[in-house]
């Protein structure tokens, strides 16, 4: 009972870590990149740090050090695009209400004004409103069209725009332009706010970044000569590196931890 237990958790942990990954891969917005592959990068990443380490400094405990914070750079990378391509899609929302908005004035019905964002909307957007008008077009249910489209967004500000549309869908939409307009005005006005708040955050971001990183340039400088290297294969020089490294992991959480802007919460209901 215990080791089925036991299996239990771990196909747990593996799933759980599957999804992870996967969901970075979806946030990255890079075609074809799926939480395998990104893994698989991370562990070569890691493979081919830990060997050069190794083979330069000749200290096992630096090489293993440097072998897992290699591992974490492509996650750092798909994050950092993750979050530029969180931005553009955030500033073309606005945009997209506006079209919408030009659409309906021009007579267009409300799907239709929909499924043109596919071929003239922001281009951050264009893909998944061309995805809409394929279901939309298979299915022929504007509000099952919808609900698809906001789970492939799986955005906040997605959420409340497609909202609006289907309330605007059952009750007729008399009120659909002005909804629209303010609609709009609030999303350019939240995209703004933290538009400036980010770039006040990201110099002092950047300085701890900087802060944690310098003490492992000068260790790995060190590395490279004989009584450095003598010092760090004892067991007291193991223990002081696995000490430091968790302190600057640690450090270097809290900073994110602190830094980390509030993110809007979804609408549960679909």
């Amino acid at each position: 009972m215990i080791l089925g237990f036991t299996q239990q958790s771990r196909l747990m942990q593996v799933r759980v870590r599957s999804q992870y990954f996967t969901r970075l891969a979806q946030q990255s917005g890079i075609p074809r990149l799926t939480g395998f592959a990104l893994f698989g990068l991370c562990a070569a990443s890691s493979a081919i740090a830990a060997v050069l380490v190794l083979l330069i400094t000749a200290v096992p405990m630096v090489a293993l050090i440097a072998g897992l914070a290699s591992g974490w750079i492509p996650i750092l990378l798909i994050r950092r695009r993750g979050r530029i391509h969180q931005r553009a899609v955030r500033k073309a929302w606005p945009d997209v209400v506006d079209s919408l908005l030009s659409a309906v004035r021009a007579g267009l019905s409300l799907p239709e004004a929909v499924c043109e964002l596919g071929v003239k909307g922001p281009l951050a957007l264009r893909t998944q409103f061309a995805d809409f008008t394929a279901d939309y077009r298979a299915s022929g249910s504007f509000v099952e069209a919808l609900s698809m489209l906001g789970s492939q967004l799986a955005d906040p500000v997605a959420d409340r725009v497609i909202a609006a549309l289907r309330i605007a869908r059952e009750v007729g939409g008399n009120d659909l332009g002005s909804v629209l307009r303010t609609l709009s005005v609030l999303l350019r006005e939240d995209a703004r706010v933290r538009g400036e708040i980010e770039a006040r955050q990201s110099w002092t971001i950047n300085a701890a970044r900087l802060a944690v990183a310098a003490p492992w340039v000068t260790l790995a400088l060190l590395s490279t000569r004989p009584e450095a290297m003598r010092a760090y294969n004892s067991t007291a020089g193991a223990m002081v590196l696995i000490a430091a490294s968790g302190m600057s992991f640690i450090a270097y959480r809290s900073m994110m931890v602190v830094s980390r802007l509030p993110t809007e919460p979804r609408l549960v209901k679909q």
